[in-house]
């Protein structure tokens, strides 16, 4: 099969497409794609990822942003009677859409350096829709994703995000094995979601306010953080002690704060 040429990526839309072979084949083996999957990507740009996966499924839907890459991605891709492209912006892209009665969706792709952030918050409002998700990020949100209590790193991503998920880092991914090369590394984030949260949907859109408040101004106590949300009284039924600062806090107890508040 032709190989496509590489046209200039669009810096507003913070494209680097993936051109080494070893490393999609090593992403293609952790995704580990069954015939009968229910998968989208995100962003194929010129199809690295999409040739790669689309011999072990059925079909493959696909979103991607970027008009002018759409008829190059398709003409080269081997399996094209298997693949639907959205052109479409994923931060606005509804999932319900893709959605298969029986089969949770499973989502993949290398998100663009400057929506990654949002987009997976995008993609939580459809958690319990997903089956899993494999997503190729800068390497330095993928740290604060998986990040633990107390560290630098660990904020209001890390506590959302582990709030909904179970996360992992799986590999890290060089600039070379980019066209452009970015200037930084990149790393490839698995998420699972959890199967038994605890709060309900309305607590879930609590907690997200109290843990963007919390992380508000990192160096502040909760208690000047939280002030608005959390009375006196109510410190003193969580157990937790609100002179510490945000960053030591669990995301267990993170749930705590917002089932007193």
């Amino acid at each position: 099969m032709q190989k496509p040429r590489l046209p200039t990526a669009k810096k507003r839309l913070g494209q680097n497409f993936l051109t080494n072979n070893a490393i999609i084949e090593k992403i293609v083996r952790a995704i580990k794609p069954q015939a009968e999957d229910n998968m989208l990507e995100i962003g194929p740009g010129l199809g690295a990822m999409t040739n790669a996966l689309l011999p072990h499924l059925n079909q493959l839907k696909a979103v991607e942003i970027d008009t002018d890459l759409i008829p190059e991605l398709v003409s080269h891709c081997e399996y094209r009677d298997r693949l639907t492209v959205y052109n479409e912006d994923a931060l606005a892209f509804n999932l319900g859409r893709v959605l298969v009665e029986g089969s949770k969706l499973r989502v993949v792709g290398n998100l663009p350096y400057n929506i990654s952030t949002p987009l997976l918050f995008h993609l939580m409002r459809f958690v319990d829709d997903l089956r899993d998700g494999h997503f190729m990020l800068q390497k330095e949100v993928v740290d604060r994703i998986v990040a633990k209590p107390g560290s630098k790193d660990y904020g209001r991503l890390s506590v959302m995000l582990q709030y909904y998920c179970a996360v992992e880092k799986l590999f890290i991914v060089t600039p070379g094995a980019f066209t452009p090369r970015p200037k930084v590394d990149s790393a490839i984030l698995r998420l699972v979601p959890r199967q038994n949260r605890e709060l309900s949907a309305q607590k879930e859109r609590e907690l997200e306010h109290l843990v963007k408040q919390a992380f508000s101004q990192r160096r502040k106590t909760l208690r000047n953080n939280l002030k608005g949300c959390i009375s006196p009284g109510q410190w003193e039924s969580t157990g937790i002690d609100p002179a510490r600062r945000a960053e030591t806090l669990t995301v267990d107890e993170f749930i705590i704060l917002v089932q007193n508040a």
